[in-house]
């Protein structure tokens, strides 16, 4: 059966964001702590460029989406499905822990800035659920490529394309761009095609 909305949302929320917490098992995580450790809003023109590159993406589940500054821009492009978070930060299709080992499977690309200490956790989730030939794409620090643990991540799931932005796109903590985005570090679209085990391509992107 081919998954739609309703099969992957949480229904009938009727709790507050505080209370995503409590249902996951996390109440030692306050909320001003996970905004402040985990949400980095990423600079709209990163899926702008991205959707340059890759433009067959297409049926997006943007599964970390914050307040929407990647997924609105693939919906006006026509390529969002979903947009979901851990959080309710007032964007998208409902709340969801995309860790969470009741969801099944996804019939179409997964792209998305994911809670950088949770990184290696949410590629091998998404490229776990997508079938072959669809794209997992995350836009993450190119010290990802660091690690032994990561090492064999790629050895497993080798990228397809690793899309180096040579112009530092910005990120900013709990999306207040005015008061935290920096370019202080550099950024990458790494970019999986599930099935793929050919070698690694590493291109230059705006």
């Amino acid at each position: 059966m081919k998954p739609t909305k309703e099969n992957l949302l949480m229904t009938d929320w009727t709790g507050n964001s505080k209370s995503v917490f409590t249902c996951l098992g996390a109440s030692n995580h306050a909320l001003e702590d996970r905004q402040m450790d985990d949400y980095y809003a990423t600079e709209p023109k990163a899926a702008k460029l991205l959707l340059e590159v890759e433009p067959k993406l297409n049926n997006i589940w943007e599964c970390a989406c914050g307040e929407g500054h990647l997924a609105e821009v693939f919906r006006k492009a026509g390529k969002l499905n979903l947009a979901t978070d851990i959080v309710n930060r007032g964007y998208g299709d409902g709340v969801r822990d995309f860790l969470d080992k009741n969801i099944g499977c996804y019939t179409g690309d997964i792209v998305t800035n994911p809670p950088y200490k949770y990184a290696k956790e949410f590629v091998e989730k998404a490229l776990e659920i997508v079938p072959d030939g669809c794209k997992v794409c995350m836009f993450l620090k190119i010290l990802f490529l660091e690690s032994k643990a990561r090492k064999k991540l790629f050895e497993k799931y080798p990228p397809k394309v690793i899309y180096v932005s040579s112009s530092r796109i910005n990120c900013a903590k709990n999306g207040d761009f005015p008061t935290y985005g920096s370019k202080a570090l550099a950024y990458a679209w790494f970019v999986w095609e599930k099935g793929y085990k050919g070698e690694t391509v590493v291109k230059w992107i705006n």
